[in-house]
């Protein structure tokens, strides 16, 4: 079948500024020898897509770029000897192009990510490597399965690197999607997990999706206490350490010999730090970048395995993407915030 020609809608920014993104018509790319050509059906935003474009993340970025790295889609067409895929594959595009397995590299991390430098997903159509995708797990819509890429990968690979075991006990931060997919996966290992919030509203839905403890992190500032407290004065095991801002909390609550990783920067990218409070109750603390493609595929595996649906927020139209990051940006949103092409 011939790949469509013509022009599809990109959303482009052309300045550091949610106000500067528009809608643009851009040709659709034709997919080269080894690519695939998706249409794309969902898009969700990560907080690295806000930084992005605040930019604060990477200043030097050339200008206009298209936003975003999580998606989902259809293929569409092949380029030439393509055989991972057909046409009518539900796919989703790894984050970190060329990670397949392992460590990451330097090269791989600053210069191989979707959403800049590579151009991002959010536009009708993109054009990638067969060899830089997956097929979408069957159980999840195609919304459901843009969140896999960087929020679901980054929880499964923190929980990965902190030894997670039947029994731990797992600490999550908030209601945003690396938290909400860092609870659901903790207890689908069998993990006691302790969940932070500032609303009644958001504690209901943590404990809906089995949160053992939730700690109200605006009446109780001093929450590591708390998740001690709440944990039978163990601590948590594991700390999935969301905001950045929180880390002494964070050594408060963490377990003797307990992990922390270290993900996002939400709350601030600057933080004192007690190394007390690292060595003496000999904690381990990790920068958590995403994961490979061969941890997409079992994170996958696994959420098809034990039926695990990802929390989405608000779905807005492409025409809309701008009104998306204002909502990202308001930090009221309650799990992935979708934009549909």
């Amino acid at each position: 079948m011939p790949h469509p020609t013509g022009s599809m809608k990109a959303v482009e920014a052309s300045s550091f500024s949610i106000d500067s993104l528009a809608v643009v018509e851009r040709p659709i790319p034709a997919p080269k020898r080894g690519e695939i050509l998706i249409r794309v059906k969902a898009v969700t935003l990560n907080y690295r897509d806000l930084a992005v474009l605040s930019g604060s993340y990477m200043p030097t970025l050339p200008m206009p770029y298209v936003p975003c790295s999580d998606c989902c889609g259809e293929v569409l067409a092949l380029g030439e000897d393509v055989t991972a895929f057909k046409e009518g594959d539900r796919v989703v595009p790894c984050y970190i192009q060329g990670w397949r397995d392992g460590r990451v590299t330097q090269q791989q991390r600053t210069k191989q990510t979707l959403g800049g430098p590579l151009p991002g997903v959010l536009r009708e159509y993109v054009a990638i490597p067969a060899d830089e995708a997956i097929h979408a797990p069957a159980g999840l819509s195609d919304a459901e399965a843009a969140t896999l890429p960087i929020a679901g990968l980054t929880a499964w690979t923190c929980l990965e690197q902190g030894g997670l075991k039947c029994g731990d006990r797992v600490l999550v931060q908030g209601t945003g999607g690396v938290a909400l997919f860092a609870l659901q996966l903790a207890k689908a290992a069998g993990a006691e997990v302790v969940a932070l919030t500032s609303t009644a509203e958001k504690a209901d839905l943590l404990r809906k999706l089995g949160a053992d403890h939730v700690v109200n992190y605006r009446e109780t500032s001093e929450w590591g206490a708390a998740v001690k407290a709440a944990t039978g004065g163990h601590g948590a095991d594991i700390v999935v350490e969301t905001t950045g801002s929180t880390l002494d909390q964070s050594f408060a609550a963490v377990a003797f010999g307990g992990f922390i990783g270290v993900i996002g920067f939400v709350g601030g990218n600057t933080v004192p730090l007690n190394v007390l409070q690292l060595i003496g109750p000999n904690v381990r603390m990790e920068g958590v970048v995403v994961g490979s493609q061969a941890g997409l595929r079992n994170l996958a595996r696994a959420m098809e395995l034990h039926k695990i649906k990802p929390v989405l927020d608000k779905t807005f139209p492409i025409e809309e993407a701008a009104n998306a990051f204002r909502h990202m940006k308001q930090a009221g949103h309650i799990g992935k915030i979708v934009v549909t092409p």
